[in-house]
């Protein structure tokens, strides 16, 4: 990561089902949440392939249902995760896209794309949600940009946070900053109410997306932002509540039909479509209805839905987002009466149940929806993205004091999990513990090429995660620290572990009586993709990029060559002159563009009987004008 970056830098938050960027106007002193080409300010995080094109954002949710097979959304989910991680098994039975196992048990996407099976990393599907926003953001700034601030969920575990960072680079940005979804909140709920922070303010953000669900709490006094803990859940959210919804639906349509659509990818894909709308309107509406036309073997679906029922469908996961806002409570060690606000944040914060659960928890306290949460998060990476480039002024400065989210240490005797730091410690921090070797001399398992003999090595295996056993933690890596004299067991090594302010984790090692030591800073290769592989990556990127622009270039050949058509028949219609032979090039012109057959024709050949015919008309154009 980059800290500093020259020229405009952007806030991008990657949303599992919504994305957003936004920027710091210097000139305004403000930030600014940019728009799309068709004037919303969140884009879908979809990608979709088709014999023809790529195709991002609203485009390809909106051909979704004839198409999900190659419509690929919920990439944050699969990004960092392995193949034969539980959570991706239970995600592939509601995926219409197919997923495998690739090299390292890595998760590959697999979708047709020119007529040709074509296998994709996570990483690449969402390096194209961030090409999308980066053209966004150009297109308004008027000029490039290179640098960005990517917002993750605050219990994305180091192989999820990197794989974001590969995204990035894929897609051309130099990532500046990861930072965490609900931090990035608290910055833009915090900026306003600093003035009023001579004392400490405890804040609680509660930020339910579409995929994921965090929550935190900060201390603001002064430019202070200091956060206390953070829990969570990275599977978790308004896609979960909408496949209930699904699973419902389908099994009332199996009850009036005696048909199962659970195995038709279209006729899911339309009915996953409704219900979201109808997850939306139950916020605001009592009851709804659902309609389909022609869901399946020709069979109209109609039905309606209670948010009663809603509730009742969805409730044990709204109890786990407030046994989830206990534990963070518990974590910080701070009573629910000292939270002085509780923000709302991310789409599904809006369900009226969930509202209520939370009030009820804090006692009443009226929850904080004065920022929109749909932009808060991106609001925030903006101001963050100011802040570490360089040349910018009128920014608010602040200081900012994040936390780690998973507990960090190394595998001791008896596969433990012996924890160095522990979650929710804020960083920057670094930290030291002894340890006592295992077993006589070690691992005497190399010689020294001069003459002291043999001498001793241990590795050392560092790990994340809250479980007690090491082997059921995420591995972070490895090493051996070497030379060791030859001595009895329970010899002392001292072990440190220090993170950065950008969370990048060096562990090393030494041994007290001869001062040997080594050390490592953690990069997880094991889990990321390999330098070869992004750059392969980049590549491809690039050459997407390429076809997306040929394929406009063609479609833009294509309906000038067509306007013209239509402006020469209706020139024929006031002139006789020439009939015969303007009929004749109007029906080719016709022709190259008719059905399929416009596939067989270059952008070169559009172009030239185009030119050939303005040439031809050019006497019956000064005519008509």
């Amino acid at each position: 990561m980059g800290k500093y970056g020259e020229g405009c830098a952007i806030g991008i938050d990657l949303g599992t089902t919504y994305s957003c960027v936004a920027v710091w106007l210097e000139q305004h002193g403000r930030v600014d949440i940019i728009h799309n080409e068709q004037g919303n300010k969140v884009t879908p995080s979809i990608v979709a392939f088709t014999d023809d094109q790529r195709l991002i954002g609203a485009a390809a949710k909106n051909q979704a249902a004839t198409n999900p097979e190659n419509t690929v959304f919920d990439a944050k989910r699969l990004i960092g995760r392995k193949y034969s991680d539980p959570i991706i098994k239970n995600d592939m039975m509601l995926w219409p896209f197919k997923v495998i196992a690739g090299v390292d048990d890595k998760s590959m996407i697999v979708v047709k794309y020119h007529g040709k099976e074509k296998h994709l990393f996570a990483e690449e599907i969402s390096s194209m949600v961030l090409t999308k926003m980066q053209e966004i953001a150009e297109a308004y700034l008027e000029s490039p940009v290179k640098n960005a601030v990517i917002t993750v969920p605050a219990y994305f575990n180091d192989s999820q946070r990197k794989a974001t960072i590969d995204a990035g680079a894929i897609a051309g940005l130099n990532v500046m900053r990861i930072i965490n979804e609900p931090t990035a909140a608290a910055i833009a709920y915090g900026l306003d109410k600093r003035a009023n922070c001579k004392k400490q303010r405890n804040i609680f953000i509660f930020d339910l997306g579409g995929g994921t669900f965090d929550v935190s709490l900060l201390t603001i006094k002064g430019n202070e932002f200091k956060v206390k803990a953070t829990a969570g859940n990275t599977h978790l959210g308004g896609e979960d509540f909408n496949n209930r919804m699904v699973e419902y639906f389908v099994e009332e349509f199996r009850r009036k039909s005696e048909l199962d659509i659970s195995g038709n990818p279209k006729a899911l894909r339309r009915l996953r479509s409704v219900c979201e709308r109808a997850k939306r309107t139950l916020s605001w509406t009592t009851c709804t209805t659902i309609e389909v036309d022609s869901l399946f073997q020709g069979i109209d679906f109609c039905s309606s839905i209670t948010r009663a029922k809603f509730e009742e469908l969805n409730m044990n996961m709204f109890r786990e987002c407030i046994e989830t806002v206990d534990r963070c409570l518990s974590d910080a060690k701070m009573d629910k009466s000292s939270v002085h606000d509780v923000v709302l944040v991310g789409g599904s914060s809006r369900i009226p149940k969930l509202q209520e659960l939370l009030q009820d928890f804090f006692k009443g306290r009226d929850l904080c929806k004065s920022i929109n949460p749909d932009e808060a998060v991106a609001y925030g990476a903006a101001v963050q993205a100011a802040l570490l480039s360089e040349g910018i002024k009128n920014v608010p400065n602040f200081v900012l004091f994040d936390v780690t989210p998973l507990s960090l240490g190394i595998s001791v005797k008896g596969d433990i999990m012996n924890v160095v730091i522990p979650r929710n410690t804020t960083i920057p921090v670094k930290k030291t513990m002894g340890y006592h070797t295992r077993v006589d001399n070690q691992s005497r398992t190399w010689r020294s090429q001069v003459s002291e003999g043999y001498r001793a090595k241990t590795r050392i295996q560092v790990y994340e995660g809250e479980r007690a056993r090491a082997s059921d933690n995420n591995l972070l890596g490895s090493f051996h620290l070497s030379g060791l004299a030859p001595a009895t067991r329970g010899h002392i090594l001292d072990v440190t572990f220090a993170i950065d302010e950008n969370g990048r984790l060096t562990v090393s090692a030494k041994e007290r009586t001869t001062d040997n030591e080594n050390e490592i800073t953690i990069t997880n290769d094991r889990e990321r993709l390999r330098t070869e592989e992004i750059k392969r990556l980049i590549e491809e990127a690039e050459s997407f990029q390429a076809e997306d622009k040929k394929f406009l270039k063609k479609a833009n050949a294509m309906n000038a060559l067509d306007n013209y058509i239509y402006k020469m028949r209706n020139a024929l219609k006031s002139c006789s002159e020439e009939n015969e032979k303007i009929s004749s090039a109007i029906t080719k012109a016709t022709n190259l563009l008719d059905g399929g057959n416009n596939q067989l024709h270059e952008t070169e050949v559009l172009e030239d009987y185009l030119k050939e015919l303005e040439s031809m008309f050019q006497h019956i154009i000064g005519k008509i004008c």
